[in-house]
């Protein structure tokens, strides 16, 4: 979901991309024709094949322009991850107009200088319109190449590429100029070879600076990412205690969002609460690495070599969608005996709850080869919602629970004892203090044997819920 605030900075992002395009369309338009009129009058091809190269900017600036408006489109049906690559589109078709340009004005240099000379007419101008262009690119390569890097644009940084690479072309042809003009006065022929000599530089470097941006067009076409960037993701990701494997890690970029796609295995018996917080660590992992990234994680259940009997047999239940409790394992000559409790649906039929209890129990026979038999204790699980009455005092009840408590070794004290009807049945619940170092079988052990005293003197009772606390815990010691 896309928050309030998020939609204007977006719509500033998108407004500042395209008034630095707009402004570099009308740049390269003005630049272009100045270049070639001062060109056609003095007939340098240093500074015809600089016009040639301002076209190319222009051509490219309008491309820029118009990949700009686009790739800012949201995502939609057709395009779930934008439309961004169309930028990278555009910087690749501009690499083209570069690579025929030089093509172009190479073949024209060599002409010159070997079979068609052209004599050059001197003047001011060529000088004032190749200064003027090399501050002019100077200023709109450093404002491109800012709004570039704020907002990830890769259209705009090929245009701000672009002309960087005319501020070494314009000097290029001022040296060339000079060359030619330092050789008619002092009278070195050699030198008339100066001009085309210069427009081979400018060749040269728009193929060098064209074939820079291709590979970086390409690169981002194709998803290519730097091999340290996920080196140093799945190294964040590896930090989070609980993931035991990275099993996939891809990363992609489109304009500016980084989109990654992850596999992580998790331990299979944490809770879906669990799972979840690991999630959100994976994802707080990406974004220190990538901030704002979109972020997909898909998490696998995987056994562990920490993992107990009591944990495997547990796990298939959890695979079927169960919860099993008062889980025993008894070890025999001829393998593991498995005792169990499941709760199942109390409106579920016997034949049903019956052949889903089989199967659970042959999955662990299954999965487990060192369990020799597998018995399973069937419970009703409560569907619905049961309105008790509150039974205020009942001192009988009471007091035998106390008794049967008193007879139990290591029980402290019985406190907050409650007896509910619910129908025409009794359901009675207490607290109980044991000593704090008590292990949780022993705790266990004299719950039971509370409930089995005090139901043996109270059979009316139907249920009896006993909640065990710490003796430092205790604010009821009577």
């Amino acid at each position: 979901m896309t928050s309030s605030a998020a939609i204007p900075g977006a719509s500033r992002a998108s407004a500042e991309k395209r008034w630095a395009a707009l402004i570099s369309v009308a740049v390269a338009c003005i630049m272009t024709a100045l270049k070639l009129l001062v060109g056609l009058l003095t007939g340098s091809l240093g500074v015809l094949s600089d016009a040639v190269h301002s076209g190319l900017d222009l051509a490219g600036s309008a491309l820029t322009f118009l990949s700009v408006r686009v790739s800012d489109r949201p995502a939609d049906l057709n395009h779930p991850y934008g439309h961004a690559k169309v930028e990278n589109i555009s910087a690749f078709l501009e690499t083209g107009l570069m690579a025929v340009s030089a093509i172009g004005i190479t073949a024209e240099a060599v002409n010159r200088i070997f079979f068609r000379p052209v004599a050059l007419r001197y003047s001011i101008w060529p000088l004032l319109v190749m200064g003027l262009s090399i501050t002019v690119d100077l200023w709109r390569s450093r404002r491109l190449r800012r709004v570039a890097l704020r907002y990830g644009s890769e259209a705009l940084a090929a245009d701000a590429l672009h002309f960087a690479s005319d501020i070494w072309a314009s000097i290029a042809v001022l040296c060339g100029l000079g060359a030619s003009w330092l050789g008619t006065v002092e009278h070195l022929p050699w030198l008339r070879f100066a001009d085309p000599f210069a427009a081979l530089l400018v060749s040269a470097m728009i193929l060098v600076f064209g074939w820079r941006l291709a590979w970086r067009a390409v690169a981002a076409l194709t998803d290519a990412i730097p091999a340290e960037l996920r080196i140093r993701l799945i190294d964040e990701i590896r930090g989070i205690g609980g993931v035991l494997r990275i099993d996939q890690a891809r990363v992609r970029r489109s304009g500016s969002t980084w989109f990654t796609d992850l596999t992580l295995s998790l331990p299979r018996q944490l809770t879906f609460e669990r799972s979840e917080v690991l999630v959100r660590d994976a994802t707080a992992a990406v974004h220190r690495v990538l901030p704002g990234a979109d972020v997909v994680i898909r998490t696998v259940p995987r056994s562990t070599l920490a993992e107990s009997i009591f944990d495997k047999v547990r796990a298939v239940a959890a695979r079927n969608n169960t919860v099993l409790h008062d889980v025993s394992i008894e070890s025999f000559p001829d393998g593991l005996h498995v005792e169990q409790h499941i709760e199942l649906p109390e409106v579920m039929p016997l034949v049903a709850a019956h052949r889903f209890v089989h199967s659970l129990e042959q999955e662990i026979r299954s999965e487990l080869p060192q369990v020799g038999s597998v018995l399973t204790h069937i419970e009703s699980e409560p569907a619905t919602i049961e309105a008790p009455v509150r039974i205020e005092q009942n001192r009988r009840i009471e007091q035998h629970l106390r008794h049967a408590a008193a007879q139990v070794s290591g029980v402290v004290d019985i406190h907050e004892v409650l007896v509910d009807r619910v129908g025409d049945r009794l359901h009675v619940t207490c607290h109980c203090t044991l000593p704090d170092a008590a292990p949780m079988r022993q705790v266990h052990e004299a719950i039971t044997a509370i409930e089995n005293r005090f139901k043996l003197e109270c059979p009316e009772v139907d249920r009896v819920l006993i909640h065990p606390e710490p003796a430092s815990d205790n604010q009821h010691r009577q």
